[in-house]
């Protein structure tokens, strides 16, 4: 009697829930590495955005202008002329609101007058404040001295407003052409009292900036430029006279 053999089976392999979730969990991982890198290399690639740039050019531009500032501007402690107060003194730079809006503003004292004057930085040109001149200008004024007084025949009222635009001017080549013509030495005739006013206030303003560039007091700088004047060779007892024109 034959014995028939029943074919068996093969049952499918049922996974594990648990080797199934470490599968999805390894995927997981792998999916969010991969982002990561390529978000770290877009990063790199990618261009700055447009709010970077932005950012980064005021400040820039705020640099260049404070280097330009300190290039054409004055700094405290250091000497300035004012055209119509003579030589000064920077002592601070200082922010005022005027008319609702801030400004910095240079405070120039002038000792000798006991008085304090504020310009505003952008009004520095505008209101003729200058440097001291150096000491080859210096050479320049000293040749100006030892050249021949020139009296314009005019009337005194005319010259003496002359003068005085002269002085007030800022130009210390015009201040040193008033100082010359004004100077009247022993054997010369004397001034009138307007004269001799105007000459003392050209020769004391005139000499504060040579103290200044020589490092000196002012009344040896006055000392000096009489001197100059006393022993020009230009220089004659007959004032030299120009055609008022």
């Amino acid at each position: 009697m034959s014995v028939v053999k029943k074919k068996q089976t093969k049952k499918p392999k049922t996974k594990s829930p648990k080797a199934s979730e470490k599968k999805i969990v390894k995927k997981q991982l792998k999916k969010s590495s991969t982002e990561k890198k390529t978000s770290a290399t877009k990063k790199k690639t990618l261009p700055k955005n447009k709010s970077s740039a932005k950012e980064s050019k005021p400040t820039v531009s705020k640099s260049k202008v404070s280097e330009k500032k300190l290039k054409d501007g004055f700094l405290p402690d250091q000497y300035v002329v004012y055209p119509s107060h003579g030589v000064g003194r920077v002592i601070e730079i200082e922010k005022r609101e005027i008319a609702g809006q801030m400004l910095e503003m240079y405070v120039i004292e002038f000792e000798k007058e006991k008085m304090t004057q504020r310009v505003p930085i952008e009004k520095i040109k505008e209101n003729g404040v200058r440097e001291v001149s150096t000491k080859n200008q210096l050479k320049e004024i000293f040749e100006i001295l030892t050249g021949k007084a020139k009296i314009r025949r005019t009337m005194w009222s005319r010259r003496a407003q002359e003068y005085e635009a002269k002085i007030n001017s800022g130009d210390i080549k015009l201040l040193a052409e008033v100082v010359r013509d004004l100077f009247r030495s022993d054997s010369q005739p004397e001034q009138s009292y307007s004269e001799r006013q105007l000459y003392e206030a050209s020769r004391e303003r005139l000499a504060r900036e040579v103290a200044v560039i020589e490092k000196t007091d002012e009344q040896k700088a006055i000392e000096k430029m009489e001197t100059i004047l006393n022993n020009s060779n230009g220089r004659s007892d007959d004032l030299e006279s120009e055609e008022a024109s």
